[in-house]
């Protein structure tokens, strides 16, 4: 640069004035606030040539986003001030001449920013816009804030969305800074990568650099993962890793991360900043004498013998890592070396678990770093599955390693750092999964996960002190937008997110990628989804697990969770899907044509295949069950279920071909209908996804659908609500379940069916007047269902027995219907009532008694659990509590059931207790996880049990003195246990999968 361009640019800059600042909240009117661009003219950006190597990038970022909005892309510059026009210089304080001479000259305020970590600033001086941080990556979230404010969503390239357009561009004028982050390294692991995103890659990016590799994983695949992971404020990536080798696929790759300024990693099962394919690829078969002694090693100047063993060939392992931190060294990227060592394909190690040889490998590994590069470069300990039992037995890394705790892949976090200890130096961090293979089934097909429950893990971690580093498990990426976004923003700023905010973050989501106008509405749908689908997994729709008197737990995978005949439950939760479907497509017509692939691809896939998939299943098992019924009706359902398969196909279909031009052809290819057909797939089927030679093929329907042979002449069948047998089969008359006054729903059903192809009529003739039956009669070509309803003005106190005979087709069958009619006194009118023999209550629907400063709180959609979460665990019955009023008409023997959140034992105890009581009596002590062995460190079936179904089911004994009104409580023991529902079984319960729905509350 000449000594004249020298003298122009620093007089430019200190002419500036310093009282100007700029807050980005968003685009100033036109005219006024900094402009940006305006009148068709962009400022122009300068960045300083020895600034960051991210820094340098990001400008041109920040150009074709300017363009993306306006039209107009702004001219970039290097190390020069143009003398004329509006300007943003971009630059790290303490690298950017241009930026510290405005902080040497007193222009520019950066208190609060210099010095920290990855902290931004924004600030007007004297008309130009500065754009500056304590780091790189500091001043890089800065930039893309402003990307963010002037309508570029971080997912314009992941999910299509596309720019608010406008012609003009004005920032306000206040200083901003988004502020330090809370969690110093947040990132992702692209993991469980096949077939969607294996498929896809290759096609769309091409053939791999390196011989032999499929290609698909590049540095322009990457370049594209750490744009967006940088728009997000996220810092870390674990690279994919099912067959690929990010160092080895691509030779830029590591070159690629450093320009962008991402911070690499490798996954839980990788040390040593090698993934273990690096290790499969180039490892040497061995040749061993009879005794079994390795007498030829064979030699790769990658790898060593084939046998991935610390204790049996611990020379070739050391050698493959420190040529991992060599690589590290010579190719100078920013890094966190991940430590300990698990078995070849992350599972446990081949030599056993005994913790003196974790301390043997911890510490050879410490060795190599020392010599190879240093111990100063961050590390970490991640102790997932069995890994954790080493630091239950008391072995600690050395103070700087960072130790990070995982969830149970479920989102259910194992523990949490002894706040009754000094603080870990290198402090703790946190592994956490959106996306998961392995028991009791893989869920990877489409988003799954509640915010709230998320917002209440990660909110549990921070409060315990883990905000070192976290990482969340997000699959293929696509699909996973939201839980990720979710879980980068709160890591940022936890403060910021409330759990009486996350409506708030959800309508901010909406608004961001679709616009204000349809912002609510499409919060509203994505809130909901995140609700149903939080209920069980889509994958194991036709898993049904049973836990056994005897303790023993029985998997049927040719079941439907959901009851058929009992509370109407199957029907109603696919009935809510595709409520919910038909919500989401109207929405979807009111979108600009611009919108309407951004929309499908985050919002309308998933919501439809969803509910897609619940009228499949519905279809399916309603088949068998008429077909074993001998319902003519039953093969109607069969071509049900199959065009809901063939629709299945066809959304798959249009994600594949349909949208984006084409884009994002060969993503939809994960399976999720088929799991459990051992006869097809083998004994991994029933937790493995269906594994076919050609992934074009979805799915098959399993468990198959029947179709039944119907005789020509008619016979009439009979069915009723809350049974699956059939009359005159089966034994004795059908009885309804008992009606109430106080029933949630007033009607139940029969079913008069046919179970031949020639209609017949049917007469229906109640034995008391105020038993309505509606339709009373009629023909019946397949099935007519008709409802009875209780006149309850008319009904006799007490409890009655009204018969109801059906006849047609030569047959009668009655049908008994109890009536139970009772007045309240008015002292009683007051909490829920017992109905059909149970009383059935939302945990947020009772009253929190606090003490001494604890009180339980409702999070919302998930239930109630203490505050502060890092509460004293109490002495039953002297903690916080729930009341919940009720009035009961049965007095002895109840059992009192709860339905708790799955959680793991993450204190330091025995486990998570409560403590339940009815009335005045002692209260009884439940610990949850004892009971179903969530604090087993490698998992079991109970746990299995408990995160399939999302609930972990206790029950306690109680006596009810007399009818009447009564008060059950619920105290704390220990925080972090979460109370979804409570049911109180007063001998009428049916059994079900959610429960029966909520029973009537009076209010006086």
């Amino acid at each position: 640069m000449t000594s004249e361009v020298h003298r122009r640019t620093f007089l430019h800059l200190m002419a500036l004035a310093g009282a100007g600042t700029a807050a980005l909240p968003g685009t100033a009117e036109a005219g006024t606030g900094f402009p940006l661009v305006s009148r068709g003219k962009a400022a122009t950006i300068v960045v300083g040539s020895g600034d960051f190597p991210g820094v340098r990038r990001v400008v041109g970022d920040l150009a074709a986003d300017v363009e993306r909005v306006t039209g107009v892309r702004p001219a970039v510059s290097v190390d020069v001030v143009p003398a004329h026009g509006p300007v943003v210089v971009v630059g790290t304080l303490g690298h950017s001449p241009l930026v510290d001479s405005l902080v040497a000259a007193g222009r520019l305020d950066v208190r609060g920013v210099a010095g920290k970590w990855e902290t931004s600033l924004s600030q007007v001086v004297d008309g130009t816009l500065v754009l500056t941080g304590s780091d790189q990556r500091g001043v890089i979230y800065g930039v893309y804030e402003v990307s963010r404010r002037i309508g570029v969503s971080p997912w314009y390239w992941w999910a299509d969305v596309p720019p608010r357009r406008s012609a003009e561009l004005h920032l306000p004028g206040e200083r901003f800074s988004l502020g330090t982050p809370r969690v110093k390294y947040r990132g992702f692991f692209i993991n469980d990568e096949n077939p969607a995103l294996g498929t896809w890659a290759p096609a769309y990016f091409g053939p791999g650099k390196a011989p032999g590799y499929p290609g698909g994983f590049t540095h322009e695949f990457f370049a594209k993962v750490f744009e967006t992971l940088l728009r997000l404020r996220g810092n870390y990536l674990w690279p994919a890793v099912w067959g690929r080798a990010f160092a080895e696929d691509d030779p830029l790759n590591h070159a690629t991360a450093k320009e962008y300024g991402v911070v690499m990693g490798t996954s839980h099962e990788a040390p040593m900043m090698r993934g273990i394919e690096e290790w499969n690829r180039h490892a040497v078969a061995a040749v061993r004498d009879a005794a079994g002694t390795i007498v030829t090693p064979g030699h790769d100047p990658y790898g060593g013998t084939g046998e991935w063993s610390f204790r049996r060939n611990g020379e070739a392992i050391k050698a493959y890592w420190a040529d991992g931190i060599r690589r590290m060294a010579r190719e100078d990227f920013e890094g966190v070396v991940t430590l300990g060592m698990r078995g070849n394909g992350d599972v446990s190690l081949p030599d056993g678990d005994g913790i003196e040889l974790m301390r043997e490998i911890l510490a050879t590994e410490r060795e190599i770093l020392a010599r190879e590069l240093s111990t100063d470069v961050p590390q970490v300990w991640t102790l997932y599955k069995e890994v954790q039992r080493y630091w239950a037995q008391g072995l600690r890394p050395p103070d700087d390693v960072i130790v990070v705790f995982t969830d149970d892949n479920w989102g259910n976090i194992r523990k949490h750092p002894d706040l009754s200890l000094p603080p870990h130096p290198g402090g703790y961090g946190l592994y956490y999964h959106f996306d998961y293979v392995g028991g009791g089934r893989n869920y990877k097909w489409v988003d799954t996960a509640l915010i709230a429950n998320t917002w209440e893990q990660l909110n549990q971690a921070v409060s315990y002190g883990n905000d070192r580093l976290w990482v969340a498990n997000v699959g293929d990426m696509k699909g996973n937008e939201l839980p990720l976004q979710f879980f980068l923003d709160y890591a940022w700023n936890p403060a910021a997110l409330p759990a009486s905010r996350l409506s708030t973050w959800e309508r901010e989501f909406a608004a961001a990628n679709f616009g204000a106008a349809v912002a609510s509405d499409i919060a509203s749908v994505l809130h909901d989804y995140g609700r149903l689908q939080s209920r069980r997994k889509p994958e194991l729709l036709n898993r049904k697990i049973t836990l056994q008197p005897d303790g023993t737990i029985v998997y049927d995978d040719q079941a439907t969770p959901f009851s058929l005949v009992n509370y109407r439950e199957l029907d109603t939760v696919t009935d809510e899907w595709q409520a919910l479907a038909g919500r989401a497509s109207k929405i979807s017509s009111r979108l600009p044509a611009a919108y309407r692939d951004a929309y499908f691809e985050l919002v309308l896939y998933e919501v439809q295949a969803s509910a897609n998939l619940y009228a499949l299943r519905r279809a399916e098992f309603t088949n068998l069950l008429y077909a074993a019924q001998g319902r003519a009706s039953a093969n109607g359902l069969a071509a049900v279920t199959e065009a809901r398969f063939a629709d299945d196909l066809a959304l798959a279909q249009k994600y594949n071909t349909g949208i984006a031009g084409g884009k994002w052809k060969g993503f939809q290819t994960q399976p999720h209908i088929d799991y459990g057909d051992v006869a097809r797939y083998g004994p991994n089927a029933p937790w493995q996804q269906p594994e076919k030679d050609n992934v074009a093929l979805l799915d098959v329907i399993f468990p198959a659908v029947q179709r039944v042979s119907v005789p020509e002449a008619a016979e009439m069948g009979v069915a009723v609500d809350g049974s699956e047998l059939w009359w005159p089969a089966a034994p004795g008359r059908p009885v309804l379940p008992e009606f109430s006054p106080f029933q949630t729903a007033p009607a139940q059903y029969v079913d008069v069916f046919n179970r031949g192809r020639t209609p017949f009529r049917c007469t229906v003739t109640a034995g008391a007047p105020w038993v309505r039956v509606e339709p009373r009669g009629g023909r019946v070509d397949e099935e007519l269902r008709m409802t009875v309803r209780i006149d309850w003005a008319q009904a006799p106190k007490g409890t009655t027995t009204v018969p109801i005979t059906i006849a047609g087709a030569g047959r009668s069958v009655v049908v008994d219907a109890v009536v139970r009619s009772v007045d309240l006194p008015p002292f009683w009118r007051r909490g829920f009532v017992e109905a059909g023999g149970y009383v059935s209550m939302e945990a947020e629907h009772g009253d929190a008694v606090p003490a001494a400063g604890v009180s339980w709180r409702p999070v919302p959609d998930l239930g109630m659990t203490p505050f502060p979460v890092t509460a004293a665990s109490r002495v039953a019955g002297t903690g916080p509590r729930l009341e919940y009023r009720m009035t009961l008409f049965t007095a002895g023997p109840v059992t009192v059931w709860a339905y708790l959140s799955p959680r793991s034992n993450v204190l330091q105890g025995d486990g998570l207790r409560y403590a339940i009581s009815l009335d005045d009596a002692s209260p009884q002590v439940v610990n949850i996880t004892r009971a179903t062995g969530a604090d087993d460190m490698t998992m079991n079936r109970q746990w299995e049990r408990t995160t399939s179904d999302n609930v972990n089911l206790t029950s306690t004994r109680h006596v009810v003195a007399s009818a009447g009104p009564h008060v059950l409580k619920v105290w704390m023991i220990d925080p972090a246990v979460v109370v979804q529902k409570l049911v109180v079984d007063t001998g009428g319960l049916r059994p079900s999968y959610l429960g029966p729905p909520e029973s009537k509350r009076l209010s006086s």
